[in-house]
């Protein structure tokens, strides 16, 4: 029984701190490289400006999955993006010799260190250097929802 209670009680914490994260009023900050602000909720609704990596936001609205920001950083931008863009964690950067270079960033997103993707590439016969280009290849919203409509893969609006 109590191991049980120990349980529910834990679930109401984590189940609290989760909703405590995207709330109106809230800080966030940008958890991706570059992050789109949108004009409404929909995936290939018009980009009206871009957060940059740690970039601090205030949460005005809440909607599903969707959350519009405020930046409180960098541009002033404002609009709509997926909440899984976001953290509650204060991201610092330090300026100097002791800051992360963008590869080490993208290492960091994928759960690996340097050494970490170095034993990765000493144990067998895999182009990492294909991988890296298709990682920087990039294709405009507009090719993309072209590209979906043509082929008759998406039946939503822009």
């Amino acid at each position: 029984m109590k191991k049980v209670l120990l349980l529910f009680v834990c679930f109401l914490l984590l189940a609290g701190t989760v909703s405590a994260q995207v709330k109106k009023g809230g800080t966030l900050y940008a958890s991706a490289k570059s992050v789109a602000l949108k004009s409404s909720t929909g995936f290939f609704a018009k980009t009206q400006g871009t957060l940059s990596y740690g970039e601090q936001v205030t949460v005005l609205q809440v909607n599903g999955k969707w959350v519009q920001v405020q930046s409180i950083t960098g541009a002033r931008a404002s609009g709509w993006t997926a909440s899984s863009n976001l953290t509650s964690k204060r991201i610092t950067s330090v300026s100097s010799a002791g800051s992360a270079s963008a590869s080490e960033i993208a290492l960091a997103g994928k759960g690996f260190s340097e050494e970490v993707e170095n034993a990765y590439k000493a144990e067998g016969n895999l182009n990492y250097a294909d991988v890296d280009k298709t990682e920087a290849l990039s294709v405009s919203e507009d090719d993309l929802y072209s590209f979906l409509i043509e082929g008759h893969l998406f039946t939503g609006d822009k």
